[in-house]
């Protein structure tokens, strides 16, 4: 059994979750597993400094989160054709790189797994400097968007979401890429899969009888953070489309207070059971192809991409209706007009529900297994001159726990 070390972040909170449940799954396999933070690892209050301030910038200043976006994620090409990664991507990275290689004397994994892209940075530059001394590295990328911080060729492999992203990948740095979807908790697709009278109705179930009284529900998402352009001007809409729109807030508590007030609307802080949630939804509105994207794709709820965050909201929204996994409604009228057709039964909510399940590939916790086992992995994981890597560290004398 392997020992992976995983690097997320706490932005937000869909990096975590990736993390934690590929962790889950990976110790059910019967590995073992530790998980850092990104910012845990900067030095003291920088990380938390650095996520509020790009809390602030997203919310209040979205034109210029993307002008930074932009100037530092965006690919801009590279010099011989080949496009996506460049040099100056990793602004902390170089920083941690000793913090980070601390964490991995101690720990002694058999392979890293981020799940942030800045992480994938410092892993990536980690792998280039020290080669073997250095577990090999599978970045899990969380975008449908591959910008290029997710990029650094001296990761050994990434995990991606579709096909169009591990191609990106290769063609950027010339690495291998594998696709295996999004990573949902099992939860999600267990709850879509529920017929009616198989369980008691959940509490969503009797408040959706007690005030939807009939209207379809539309799940409007702001995630973790409460962020987004117009949320309740987009509650309003649906509302006097005779849609029950239910904004989940997250953990921004004023946008709850203020959108609790609207007639025809449900406002919810933080929700833990989401999948039962889901479960009575018809559709999502979502403006970041993140996390809740995924997991009602995983519900079976089909999803309209509508006035998206800037940079990798804009561009994973893109990504995620060109691939036809979802659609964007470019307006208001166009927004109703998708739920009209998607949140009603037919046949075009069937194919865009199959079509949301289906990229839902492997299981990205046994596809890093396989990968991270020296008897399946192609040529074992990193040995120097015959000798494992975690034997050769510790015959130079490595410490470790």
């Amino acid at each position: 059994m392997s020992r992976f070390l995983l690097v997320s972040a706490s932005m937000g909170a869909g990096h975590d979750a990736v993390a934690h449940e590929l962790a889950g799954r990976l110790r059910a396999a019967g590995h073992r597993t530790a998980h850092v933070d990104f910012l845990d690892m900067l030095p003291a209050g920088a990380g938390r400094g650095l996520r509020a301030a790009y809390r602030a910038t997203v919310r209040r200043c979205p034109w210029a989160y993307q002008a930074v976006y932009s100037a530092f994620f965006r690919d801009r090409g590279a010099p011989g054709g080949r496009r996506g990664w460049a040099p100056d991507t990793g602004p902390f990275a170089a920083a941690l790189e000793s913090r980070l290689l601390d964490v991995v004397d101690r720990w002694r994994p058999d392979a890293l797994v981020p799940t942030f892209h800045q992480a994938a940075q410092v892993t990536g530059r980690l792998r280039a400097a020290h080669g073997t001394d250095c577990p090999p590295s599978a970045v899990v990328v969380t975008d449908f968007a591959v910008h290029r911080q997710w990029l650094h060729p001296g990761n050994d492999l990434h995990l991606c979401l579709t096909d169009a992203a591990a191609a990106r990948v290769r063609a950027s740095i010339g690495r291998p890429a594998e696709v295996c979807g999004p990573v949902v908790p099992a939860a999600f697709t267990t709850a879509a899969r529920t017929r009616p009278g198989e369980h008691p109705p959940s509490r969503w179930a009797r408040e959706v009888a007690r005030q939807g009284r009939g209207r379809p529900v539309v799940l409007v998402s702001a995630g973790a953070w409460g962020v987004g352009q117009g949320l309740t001007a987009t509650a309003r809409l649906l509302a006097g489309a005779d849609h029950l729109p239910v904004l989940l807030c997250g953990r921004d508590e004023g946008l709850r207070v203020r959108a609790a007030g609207l007639p025809g609307v449900l406002a919810l802080g933080w929700v833990d059971d989401l999948p039962d949630l889901m479960a009575v939804s018809s559709a999502l509105v979502d403006n970041a192809a993140g996390q809740t994207a995924v997991q009602a794709l995983a519900a079976g709820v089909p999803v309209v991409g509508y006035r998206p965050i800037p940079g990798h909201g804009a561009e994973g929204v893109g990504e995620m209706a060109a691939a036809g996994i979802t659609e964007h409604a470019s307006d208001e009228k166009a927004l109703l007009g998708a739920l009209n057709r998607l949140a009603l039964p037919g046949p075009e909510r069937e194919r865009r529900i199959t079509a949301g399940r289906a990229v839902f590939t492997a299981d990205p916790a046994a596809l890093l297994a396989r990968w991270a086992d020296p008897r399946t992995r192609p040529g074992g994981i990193a040995e120097e001159g015959g000798v494992s890597r975690r034997a050769a560290r510790e015959r130079r004398g490595t410490s470790g726990a």
